[in-house]
């Protein structure tokens, strides 16, 4: 009867308090980000906070999407984070770019929908993943397999992944 009854208890505390936690490599670091449903009975010291106020700025996040792709050589806004693709073309994209050993910045735009606006604002493309090298769009999964195949990409990040070797 306890154990039935522990049971029951779990299930309800695992479906009512679900929470995601999801991991983004970037830059040399492991980034991790969690996201809590609202609920009555959490105190606001334990709700999560956002860093952009609803409909907030579109702004910083403009600024955010400009320095990521400034910042990283290879960056990838993606479905999911490279260790857990959350699609297919998103994990074709991930294995593509693995082949080159070169470091990849990535966003996971399902965790922040304005986040995911804005990146298609920046790039005007309406798809993911989205990949950027040396600070140029360069497209999506489709675009760098074909790349990959014909030996453009080789040539795109050879020297990204000469300073990445050397370092």
């Amino acid at each position: 009867m306890a154990a039935a009854l522990s049971s029951r208890f779990l299930n309800t505390v695992r479906c009512n308090r679900l929470a995601s936690v999801s991991s983004v490599y970037q830059n040399g670091m492991m980034r991790y980000s969690s996201s809590v449903p609202s609920d009555s009975d959490t105190h606001d010291d334990f709700k999560p906070t956002q860093k952009v106020p609803p409909g907030g700025s579109t702004d910083s996040l403009k600024d955010l999407v400009e320095n990521d792709v400034k910042e990283n050589p290879v960056m990838l806004y993606m479905k999911g984070v490279p260790e857990a693709p959350q699609c297919g073309f998103s994990s074709l994209a991930v294995r593509v770019l693995q082949q080159y050993n070169v470091p990849i910045g990535a966003r996971n735009i399902l965790e922040d929908p304005e986040l995911k606006n804005a990146v298609k604002s920046f790039s005007h493309w309406p798809t993911f993943p989205q990949i950027f090298i040396k600070g140029e769009f360069i497209g999506g999964s489709d675009i760098i397999l074909n790349m990959h195949k014909e030996g453009e990409l080789e040539e795109k990040l050879k020297d990204v992944s000469a300073n990445h070797k050397s370092q």
